[in-house]
């Protein structure tokens, strides 16, 4: 009989609480709100404070990247067009570029066109990269050149993602499908 409420007690305190699985991982407790002085790509400089009341999306790498960033930011911009209208208008999407000597703000501009219109192109010196990547626990390292001056430059590859008050929330990772990064999205920006 004890045995039996138990697990009617479990699963009614289960019910309560929804399904919270996520196909990313949840960061909400893990990490701290968004912040940073960084280079738009309008070559003005920003703070995080451009994005305050807008949920955003961000993306560490660099413009010269072969292969790892331009499918993930692809895929991230194909989720967020899949959002309903009012979430897609609400989502800001940005392109954090680690590689500031090859990335100015011309480049970058040309490089989140090519995803998004909703996409934003960002980068700074060195210091204020570190002070930034430091905060969520980003990486990223540069190769030593070729003969031609030519480096490749290793990053962490997850997005992550934000809430309007700027709280971190979610972190989706590269391999997940685009289906799985529109739900995880979706299901974000239904809860706010």
């Amino acid at each position: 009989m004890i045995r039996a409420i138990l697990i009617v007690a479990s699963m009614l305190l289960l019910a309560a609480c929804g399904d919270r699985s996520w196909h990313g991982k949840d960061i909400s407790h893990l990490m701290p709100r968004l912040e940073f002085e960084l280079l738009s790509e309008h070559g003005q400089p920003v703070t995080e404070e451009i994005f305050a009341g807008r949920p955003l999306a961000i993306y560490f790498g660099f413009t010269h990247c072969p292969d790892i960033c331009p499918m993930t930011l692809a895929k991230l911009a194909a989720a967020a067009r899949r959002l309903p209208e009012d979430q897609r208008e609400r989502l800001q999407l940005a392109f954090v570029s680690v590689d500031p000597d090859r990335d100015g703000p011309e480049r970058l501009a040309e490089y989140t066109a090519a995803f998004s219109d909703r996409m934003l192109g960002l980068t700074g010196t060195q210091r204020q990269l570190q002070a930034l990547t430091r905060r969520y626990r980003v990486t990223y390292g540069y190769e030593p050149p070729d003969e031609d001056g030519n480096y490749e430059v290793s990053h962490s590859s997850a997005i992550w993602v934000f809430n309007a008050d700027l709280g971190a929330e979610l972190m989706l990772f590269d391999d997940l499908s685009i289906e799985q990064m529109r739900n995880d999205l979706e299901r974000l920006l239904a809860d706010r």
